[in-house]
This record gives C-alpha cells, structure tokens and sequence, in this order.
C-alpha cells in the first residue's frame, strides 16, 4: 500500500511539472527514489516483536493457562509486542497435533519468540529449537537449558511457586478443624510432588509451630487425577475426587490441578450444609465471587519475566538461561515484579492474615526454611538429616512425597 501511494505521488508530481512546462532534474529523481527504500527499512525496524504462545489449556481456563495468556497481553500493552496463540494443546482437545507443527505455524504467522507453557511440552520444544535456530525458545517450567539437553536457542523459565504453595498449605491448616486437609494433584512427577510436599511443609509448620498441635493428628491426603485437568475417560473426575475427600472428612480442599474445581465442589457441599473451604491454583481470580468458602489462591504473574524477556529478545541480548525466580519479596501481589503470590480470599480469618503475614515474612528473609532437615521421604528413606538444608537441585527433582503425607509418589 505504501509504494502504491508513493507511485501515485509521483504521477501527481509529473503532471503538474509538465503543466508548468517544467523537466524533472535526473539527479532529483533519483534522490527521491531512495526515500521509499529508506522509509520500508526503518518500518522493518520498527515492527514489533511477535510472540507465539502455546497453551496446554483453555486460554479462559480461570487457571494455569489463563494466567498465562494474561501474562502475553501484559507484554503486548507494555511494550507493543504481538500475541499470537494456539491453545488446548493437549492429546485430547487436539489429538495427533505436535509441538514442532504448532511451532512451524506460529512461525509461519510471524513469531519472533516462542513461549511454550506446560512441562509436558519438553521433547516437542526441545525438537522445535533444534528445527529453527534463528528463533528464540522458552520453555515454562523444563530444565533443558541447566541440562545441556536443548539447543542454544531454547531457555527454561518458572517461578518459585514452592513459596506460595506453602502459603496456601499454612492457610489451609490455620483454617481446618478436622485437621484433615485434601488435595486434588494432576500427574505425577518432579514439578508436581515438591508443589504439593511445599504446601505440607506449609501446613506441617502452621499446625505444629503455631497452632502447637500434634503433627500426627494433621492428616494431608493426595489423590490424583492423571493430568493438568480433567479429560473424561482419561483422568479421573476431579469433581469426584474432591468429592471422596470431603467424604473422609477433609474440610479444607487445595488444588493442584490447572482448573477450578476444588470450589466447585466446596460451594455444593456448603449448599448442602457442610463446612468445606477451598484453595484454587494458578489463577490470581480465582476466587473471586466464590464467597467465603475460598481462602485464598497461590498464582503465578507471567507478565513480568514475559516483559522481561522479551524486552531482551527484541534488543538482541537475551542469553539462553535456567530462571527459577523467587517471589518479589518486598510485597509478592506486585503485578509488575512478582512472578508468584498469593491472594487472600473472602474466607481467610484475620487471625490467619495476621500468622500468614508473619510467615511470609519469615520466608522472605530466610528466617523460615521449611526444606531444612530432618525430614524423611514417604518410604522412611532420609531426605534431609537434622539441620541440613536442601539445595535447587533436591527439591526440583523431588522424587518422593515426605513422610506423613498420604498418597502415591509414582504413578502406579
């Protein structure tokens, strides 16, 4: 369109200088030949990043995906950039469709940087990057990058959600009065079994340090559904999961899974006269208009290491990494700075604000450090002897749940 306006101008231009009975100059003309060329470089220039997002949920999911795609659009209202996504990348919603044939059509619409979202997304991400080295991959969660086992173009990020999982298990202990607390967990492996044994030491600490009770009367039951979110007559029904765990007395439900049942099923039991609370996931809203029964919901905020990376793609400085951040400790519901938080819900009692806060600050200043021994894996096998700490490495490869808690550590 540009160089048919150009072309036209030009026309306008002869004619009036005929009219006039005047000769173009040679030398002029050629001058002004150039500026188009020059004009279409500096909009080459000047065309914004575009970014290709590949969600393993719905993008509306109230949920891990969500938060996600929100995080895109922080970047695309802070700095420009162009969203472009495909969500439900998944086996069931879309079955046959391979990460490298979304990445070759993400491309194909003009993504500079591909963000790849689930940890099950690791061998296609990792295929992808190899198959297009001039791109910049990252991969949400994934440890490709600190195992050498992509290609120099694929970084891994995540967030230290281990934090806020312990904030949504401390909240949940606070609040129980069966002292039964249940979980409803995705699959199972490394990145789902230190998320849930965080929120038991979460749990463990506000029961036994604060509340001074008993941590054998603490019950903490996982079950499983078999993946992020529920795919009938794949996984198990999470609305019947949380289900029997209010039926074995557990008063308080935490999710760990992608979508929002856990409230779901807490608000029928309320309307059929149970005293049941809630902890959602992922989703900074997920509460929002579920009345008291919600206590809260540990999220993760995509925008700002999105921003961040992005802001380095599109200036050329970005460098292939391993990021595992922490929450932004001066106040971690900072929507530009925190990669995780925690919201509070309508159900949490100031008593438990008042002990939530004072916890958050001793985990912020390292004061409280729950991964510090002893303590033992679910098979009695030691993890951490009396004053040892855990390092990055021991708690990202968790391989077992913790002793005390109930539930599979491998899938059968």
């Amino acid at each position: 369109m540009k160089t048919f306006r150009t072309v036209a101008a030009w026309a306008l231009c002869l004619s009036l200088l005929f009219a006039l009975g005047c000769a173009s100059e040679p030398e002029k003309k050629a001058e002004k030949k150039e500026a188009p060329a020059k004009a279409e470089v500096e909009k080459a220039e000047a065309e914004p990043l575009t970014i290709g997002l590949i969600l393993v949920g719905p993008y509306n999911d109230k949920g891990y995906s969500q938060a996600q795609y929100e995080g895109g659009k922080y970047v695309e209202e802070k700095m420009g950039a162009k969203l472009i996504y495909l969500d439900k990348v998944n086996p069931a919603d879309r079955p046959g469709l391979t990460i490298p044939q979304v990445v070759d059509d993400l491309i194909g619409k003009g993504a500079d940087l591909i963000i790849a979202g689930s940890d099950d997304m690791t061998d296609g991400i990792i295929e992808a990057a190899a198959q297009h080295p001039d791109k910049t991959f990252i991969h949400v969660s994934g440890d490709a990058a600190l195992t050498g086992k992509g290609s120099k173009n694929l970084g891994n990020v995540f967030g230290r959600m281990e934090y806020s999982k312990m904030m949504a298990g401390f909240t949940a202990a606070m609040t129980t009065r069966t002292g039964k607390i249940g979980v409803v967990g995705p699959l199972i492996n490394a990145e789902t079994r230190r998320l849930i044994v965080s929120a038991y030491l979460g749990a463990k600490y506000a029961w036994t340090q604060v509340r001074g009770k008993d941590p054998k009367d603490l019950t903490f039951n996982v079950k499983w559904i078999g993946f992020w979110f529920n795919i009938p007559g794949v996984t198990a029904d999470p609305t019947q999961v949380a289900g029997s765990l209010v039926d074995a007395g557990c008063d308080v439900l935490l999710s760990g899974i992608d979508t929002p049942e856990v409230v779901t099923v807490a608000k029928q039991r309320r309307e059929a006269g149970k005293t049941v609370w809630a902890l959602p996931y992922d989703y900074e809203k997920a509460c929002e208009g579920q009345g008291n029964l919600c206590l809260g919901v540990p999220y993760f905020n995509w925008g700002p290491p999105f921003l961040r990376i992005a802001k380095q793609v599109q200036a050329g400085t970005y460098k292939t990494a391993f990021e595992w951040e922490a929450p932004y400790w001066a106040d971690i519901n900072d929507p530009d700075k925190s990669i995780v938080g925690f919201a509070a819900g309508e159900g949490m009692s100031a008593e438990t604000k008042t002990a939530l806060k004072e916890f958050v600050a001793g985990l912020g200043s390292g004061k409280i450090d729950l991964f510090t021994g002893p303590l033992n894996y679910q098979d009695g096998s030691v993890f951490l002897k009396e004053g040892e700490t855990a390092s990055d490495k021991q708690i990202w490869y968790m391989p077992q749940l913790l002793e005390g808690m109930e539930g599979l550590s491998s899938p059968k």
